[in-house]
C-alpha cells in the first residue's frame, strides 16, 4: 500500500483501491486514506518545519527542485502511463502533462536563484528603503483529478521555491500521480515536514484543512461549490486564499476563418482530454455564412473520433474519469435534447473492456439560454450557437458567469485585436484551442472562474509570498 507522507515518514491508513477508468477490472494500486487527525499532524509538521525551510539557502532549494525536475523528465513515459491509467486521458496526453510538470519544476528551480527585491530612496533625507518578498508560511494545496500531476506541480513548485512548507491534498480519484510526485520530491532531499501528502476524502481531509487555524494560505482548484466553501472558511480565519474553479469557455468562429483551423481548434478545445478541462470550449459560437460548413466538417470529425482505452496508441479520446462523471455527462446530453438542440454523437460505444466510455457529443441549434450553454458539464459535450455577426458573437461569448479562457478563429486582424481587448476572460486565444497554456506565463480567469493572484510563471510570487517594506535610518 502507498502511504501518506507526514513529517518525513510514510504513514499507512485505510487502503482505497485506485481503479482504471479504461478497464474497471484493473486496479492501479492501493493508497492510504488519511484521517482528520492525520491532516492535523501534517499541518503541525509543516508549521514546525517552516522556520528552518523559510531561511534555507538558495542553492539547497534550487538543487532539490532541479533534481525533481530531472527525475520527472527522465521518467516521463512511466509517469505518463500511470497518469493515463488512473485518470483516463490518452497516453500521449499523459506523457505531455508529465513533461510539463518537469518543466514547471525546472522553471521554479531557476526562480529560486532569481529572487529579488528593491532598494528605494525615501522622500525623507537620510532614510533607506528595502522592499522584499518573504514566504507566506504553511500553505495548503487542494488539487483536482483532471490534471493529476501538472496542477500539483504548478502549486508545489512555487510554494517550495519561495520558502513555504506544504500540506498537499490531491483529488481522491487520482492518488497515484500525486504519490509518485511527492515520492520524487521526498527523495530529492526535502527536509522532514516541508512537504506533507494527505490523500483521502475532501469531506474528511479537506475539511480538516479548512478548519485549521495553522494554515496561512490555501490554494484550491476544483468545483465552484467547493471553492466557495474554501473562500468562506478562509475569510473566517483571515487566511490568504486562491481559487481556480469553473469555466464555460467560448470559441468564436467568424465567416472569414480558415475552416480547417477552426474545426481543429474546436475539436481540440471541446473534446480532447475527454472535455475534462476547465479551459475546454463547450460553447462554439459561429457566424451565419460559415455555420453550415463548420457544423458539417466538425460533425464528421466527431463521428469518426476513435474512443478507446487511454493506453491504446490509436485512441484519440479516452474514457470519462468515473461512473459519477459519466452519469452527469449523460444527464446533460438528455437535457440538451429536451431543450430542443439536435445531437450529433453522444452515445456510449460498445467496447470489449468495461470502462466509462462516451462518444463526443455535439449539439447543433443551441442557444445561449439553454442550460447546456450555461452550466459547466466537464465532459466531451459542446453546443454550437449560431449568431449573425462579430458583434453578436462577442456579446454571446461574454454572456456567462465564468471568464477563464476565450477563443476566436478569424483571419481579420481588426476582429482579432478587438476580441483580445474585449473578451471578458483571463486568457484569450486567436486561431488556437482555448485549452493548452505555457508553463512560464500566468494562468487564471475572471468573474466566477477565479479569485486571487494568478498561478504559474513569475506571477506565482503574488500568492506564495508576502511583501515587506523595511526603513533604515542611515
Amino acid at each position: 500500500m502507498h502511504g501518506n507522507l507526514i513529517d518525513g515518514e510514510w504513514v499507512e491508513g485505510d487502503a482505497t483501491p485506485n481503479v482504471n477508468p479504461s478497464d474497471t477490472r484493473d486496479v492501479v494500486g492501493h493508497y492510504a486514506s488519511a484521517s482528520a487527525a492525520d491532516a492535523e499532524r501534517a499541518i503541525a509538521a509543516a508549521k514546525a518545519a517552516f522556520p528552518a525551510w523559510s531561511r534555507s539557502g538558495l542553492l539547497e532549494r534550487h538543487a532539490i527542485l532541479r533534481k525533481a525536475a530531472d527525475e520527472i523528465l527522465a521518467r516521463k513515459e512511466e509517469l505518463g502511463r500511470l497518469l493515463a491509467r488512473e485518470e483516463g486521458k490518452t497516453l500521449a496526453e499523459g506523457i505531455g502533462e508529465t513533461v510539463r510538470a518537469g518543466q514547471i519544476f525546472d522553471f521554479f528551480a531557476g526562480e529560486v536563484l532569481r529572487l529579488s527585491g528593491e532598494t528605494l530612496a525615501s522622500v525623507r533625507p537620510g532614510i533607506g528603503i528595502e522592499v522584499t518578498r518573504e514566504p507566506v508560511g504553511v500553505v495548503g494545496l487542494i488539487t483536482p483529478w483532471n490534471f493529476p500531476v501538472a496542477i500539483p506541480a504548478w502549486k508545489i513548485a512555487p510554494a517550495l521555491c519561495y520558502g513555504n512548507t506544504v500540506v498537499f491534498k490531491p483529488a481522491e480519484l487520482v492518488p497515484g500521480s500525486a504519490w509518485a510526485l511527492v515520492d520524487i520530491l521526498h527523495r530529492a532531499g526535502l527536509p522532514r515536514g516541508v512537504l506533507n501528502l494527505v490523500m483521502g476524502k475532501g469531506s474528511v481531509v479537506g475539511q480538516a484543512m479548512l478548519d485549521s487555524p495553522d494554515l496561512d494560505a490555501l490554494s484550491f482548484t476544483g468545483s465552484v461549490g467547493t471553492g466557495r466553501r474554501v473562500a468562506l472558511a478562509s475569510i473566517e480565519r483571515n487566511r490568504k486564499f486562491q481559487l481556480e474553479m469553473g469555466g464555460k469557455n467560448p470559441m468564436v468562429v467568424l465567416d472569414d476563418a480558415d475552416l480547417d483551423v477552426a474545426v481543429e481548434c474546436a475539436m481540440n478545445s471541446a473534446f480532447y482530454s475527454t472535455g475534462q478541462r476547465c479551459t475546454a470550449s463547450s460553447r462554439l459560437i459561429v457566424t451565419q455564412a460559415i455555420h453550415d460548413r463548420f457544423v458539417e466538417a466538425l460533425s464528421e470529425r466527431v463521428l469518426s473520433a476513435k474512443v478507446g482505452d487511454a493506453l491504446d496508441p490509436g485512441t484519440q479520446i479516452g474514457p470519462v474519469v468515473d461512473e459519477r462523471q459519466l452519469a452527469q455527462d449523460l444527464d446533460y446530453i438528455a437535457l440538451g435534447r429536451e431543450e430542443g438542440a439536435d445531437l450529433v454523437g453522444g452515445t456510449r460505444p460498445n467496447l470489449e473492456k468495461p470502462g466509462f466510455y462516451l462518444r463526443p457529443a455535439l449539439f447543433v441549434g443551441a442557444d445561449n439560454g439553454m442550460r447546456i450553454a450555461r452550466e459547466e458539464i466537464f465532459g466531451p459535450v459542446a453546443a454550437v450557437i449560431r449568431v449573425k455577426n462579430y458583434e453578436e458573437a462577442l456579446a454571446v461569448a461574454n454572456d456567462t458567469e465564468f471568464g477563464l479562457s476565450s477563443g476566436i478563429c478569424t483571419t481579420s486582424l481588426k476582429h482579432a485585436t478587438h476580441f483580445k481587448r474585449n473578451a471578458q476572460a483571463g486568457m484569450v486565444m486567436v486561431n488556437l484551442p482555448t485549452a493548452g497554456v505555457d508553463f512560464h506565463v500566468p494562468f487564471g480567469g475572471r468573474k466566477g472562474s477565479s479569485f486571487g493572484p494568478r498561478e504559474q510563471g513569475r506571477y506565482a510570487a503574488e500568492f506564495f509570498t508576502t511583501v515587506k517594506t523595511a526603513y533604515t535610518l542611515a
